[in-house]
């Protein structure tokens, strides 16, 4: 039986970055994964999803090249096609991973792990069982698309986010059942792609966790598209009839679609590993509860990612992954979660960090706003797309940045400059000193860091 200093479950995100990690400062490492490396981000969200939202992008931009005099008499589009192309995206980033994996001298098994004891692991695979030994471990088995049983989802007609990831042909009509993140950014790719799309949100608006500002700009896109929005509305009947489904919704009113797509959230993945019979703590939800070094309530037991209940973004599960090596190799770190970007690419795209202009009133912070909209910068102008706003949020008392909200071309680039100047404690006067290059889209956060003290010189401000 071969003895590890670590051994990682879960090979997405947060398990293949800590495995290459500890690699990388001499420990002697083995990950486990029972699927393809890379987890959910890399084969059945993150990347597959914006391969297609890519694919969408273009297919708009071709329709609208006419103002450009570039006429296109007839534009086809071959969904099986884009599909092969997502997929291949995919593979290709497979393969770099696991040559990571090898030129840093982890041990990749393949199989489902159980933990058997404090330093014991078994690796099931097609009715063969190995066992390692490790003197510390780390569990990154990510999360589910959450499946009530009121949605009879098959994967077939009723898709969840990783079941419409594999289908053949464009849906002529898609239900997208939820307006998170996950289904907004489905509902604008299928919708760019000619489908007929209708969402269905049990809450008063889409994208709940959003500044309302990047909220309406991405619902302007959605009437743009035709994707029809309905909101304070839910699902009282789902049912899968032949080559279609059968929607029934509160109010009576009855859809008739190709296909359903489930998509109201994800559960921590932590079945079947042996957590209970080791004692480790979890909470109702089945998430591995942590404290901000990443220890469990074992020892030598670590959790990071979706598995933990916490922030579900890939990129916080690979910071997560750098903190428990460094504590698990003697160190000392905690996480910090003040400064998390996120993007969500609907249409427009959204970019966001730090807090909404409501959670600064929750908490009665006095704040100023500057703003600056897409359509007053010759850089978006020039590029065809107009659409969309940046709003910056900072504290009246001291003008330090406390957070940023973008709607529109490239926002999920541009909010990378605000997280920065907020990791750095920068106030939006100093964001705005500083020079930016002319003509680009950055410019537009230098605009709205001006205007928060009513001094942006392409915009009609206040008078101080």
């Amino acid at each position: 039986m071969k003895t590890f200093d670590l051994a990682v479950i879960g090979a997405g995100p947060g398990g293949y970055v800590a495995a290459i990690r500890a690699a990388q400062q001499g420990a002697c490492v083995c990950l486990i994964e029972e699927d393809r490396v890379g987890g959910t981000c890399l084969n059945r969200g993150c990347i597959p999803t914006k391969a297609l939202y890519s694919t969408a992008r273009t297919l708009r931009q071709v329709n609208a090249a006419e103002v450009h005099g570039i006429h296109c008499s007839e534009v086809s589009f071959d969904f099986p096609t884009a599909m092969q192309r997502k997929d291949k995206v995919v593979s290709q980033l497979v393969g770099g991973i696991e040559q990571l994996l090898k030129g840093n001298r982890v041990d990749l098994f393949r199989g489902q792990a159980f933990i058997k004891d404090r330093e014991s692991i078994s690796i099931r695979r097609q009715g063969v069982v190995g066992h390692i030994k490790a003197s510390k471990i780390i569990i990154a088995t990510g999360s589910l698309p959450l499946t009530p049983k009121a949605l009879p989802v098959d994967e077939k007609n009723i898709l969840t986010s990783t079941g419409i990831l594999a289908i053949k042909e464009l849906p002529r009509h898609l239900l997208v059942i939820g307006g998170g993140y996950i289904g907004c950014e489905f509902a604008g790719i299928f919708a760019s792609c000619g489908s007929q799309v209708t969402v269905v949100e049990a809450l008063p608006q889409i994208l709940t966790f959003s500044d309302r500002q990047v909220v309406r700009d991405v619902e302007k896109g959605f009437r743009e598209l035709g994707v029809e929005v309905l909101t304070d509305t839910s699902v009282e009947q789902l049912k899968a009839t032949g080559s279609s489904v059968h929607a029934t919704l509160a109010g009576g009113r009855d859809l008739e679609v190709d296909k359903a797509l489930v998509a109201i959230g994800r559960c921590p993945n932590s079945d079947n590993l042996g957590l209970e019979e080791l004692g480790v703590d979890l909470d109702d939800r089945g998430a591995i509860k942590v404290d901000d070094r990443l220890r469990t309530n074992i020892e030598n037991i670590y959790a990071i990612g979706d598995v933990t209940g916490g922030i579900q973004l890939a990129h916080v599960a690979s910071y997560q992954a750098e903190v428990a090596v460094a504590n698990i190799l003697g160190g000392d770190e905690t996480v910090d979660y003040r400064v998390v970007p996120s993007s969500i690419f609907t249409h427009p795209e959204i970019g966001q960090v730090g807090m909404t202009e409501a959670q600064c009133k929750e908490k009665g912070i006095e704040v100023d706003i500057g703003r600056f909209a897409y359509q007053a910068s010759s850089k978006a102008l020039c590029d065809g797309e107009t659409v969309g706003s940046v709003k910056l949020i900072a504290a009246r008392d001291d003008g330090r940045i406390l957070g940023a909200h973008i709607a529109g071309e490239e926002a999920s680039t541009l909010i990378a400059e605000v997280a920065s100047a907020m990791a750095a404690g920068m106030s939006a006067k100093r964001l705005a000193d500083v020079i930016h290059a002319h003509p680009t889209l950055p410019e537009i956060i230098k605009e709205a860091a001006e205007d928060v003290t009513g001094l942006a010189v392409h915009k009609i401000g206040r008078r101080r």
